[in-house]
């Protein structure tokens, strides 16, 4: 598939080498990034996601080289480079060059890397409860899109499919539901929608903050709260947002068997009624 990367002021095809053994970020993990989509025509708060690009490298102890408006430029200057309507995911990074332990704020780096990626159909997907938890504020960058954080949530999916199952969802410290392995979680109980509170422990994915926007304005109740392992059993159908997939059902939660049920199908059309309303390129 193809692949462009814009670093150091000009566009390159395939996957440039840019880290070396002496980079802080090769062996002290000063790495973050994040993730838009375009398809059908649309980018859907591209914006956003490059303003949380620059946050997060903020929050690490770095500082952004480039300004969230020029990273949303460049991403549109990447996108106009694929054929219309390719399904694209456009991935933002910025690391840091020096430091000892913690970085150099004056030596983060940044690139661009955008490539096709079609998206998933939702078919639905299997998800167990995880053994791995997410970490508490304290304990981790929770608060920023690091790539630190994923390798646990990679032993997650890992104990997941070994189990036979698509995904994980992972608890909190103190075992409430936090999120699945890669994307934000909801449910839907006699009408009610409820998704984990952002607690410091998940990302408060941007996609999430827009499905619940958008099912408010449509007059349905969403509570954002505490949820446990016993709420999504009992859950008349369970659902992931993220950035990669958008929406798309669970089919199958441990030993339980589900339909891909009307809410989430709902937050799926609403979600593209507004990117085709909103965030045409």
């Amino acid at each position: 598939m193809k692949s462009l990367t814009y670093l150091d002021g000009e566009w390159q095809e395939g996957n440039p080498p840019v880290l070396g053994p002496a980079t802080q970020a090769t062996w002290l993990g000063s790495v973050i990034f994040d993730g838009a989509r375009s398809f059908e025509g649309t980018a859907p708060d591209l914006d956003r996601h490059c303003q949380r690009a620059c946050a997060s490298a903020e929050k690490m102890g770095m500082k952004s080289p480039v300004s969230a408006e020029e990273i949303e430029r460049l991403a549109r200057e990447g996108i106009a480079k694929f054929p219309a309507d390719t399904a694209l995911y456009i991935k933002p990074l910025m690391w840091a060059e020096d430091g000892w332990i913690y970085p150099d704020p004056a030596t983060t780096r940044f690139m661009l890397h955008i490539f096709e990626s079609p998206l998933p159909e939702p078919k639905g997907f299997s998800a167990h409860i995880s053994s791995r938890r997410r970490p508490a504020p304290d304990q981790a960058p929770t608060d920023a899109k690091a790539a630190a954080l994923y390798p646990n949530a990679g032993r997650a999916l890992r104990e997941a499919n070994e189990a036979g199952f698509d995904n994980a969802i992972m608890l909190d410290p103190v075992g409430n539901v936090a999120e699945f392995a890669t994307s934000n979680v909801f449910m839907a109980k006699d009408g009610l929608v409820k998704t984990p509170v952002p607690n410091g422990t998940f990302l408060n994915g941007i996609t999430r903050q827009r499905i619940i926007k958008l099912l408010r304005e449509d007059g349905v109740s969403v509570e954002e709260a505490t949820v446990t392992p016993k709420d999504l059993r009992e859950a008349d159908e369970i659902w992931s947002t993220g950035n990669h997939a958008k929406v798309t059902p669970l089919s199958r939660f441990e030993d339980r068997e589900m339909q891909p049920g009307p809410m989430a199908a709902r937050c799926r059309e609403l979600y593209w009624g507004f990117a085709k309303k909103n965030a045409a390129l």
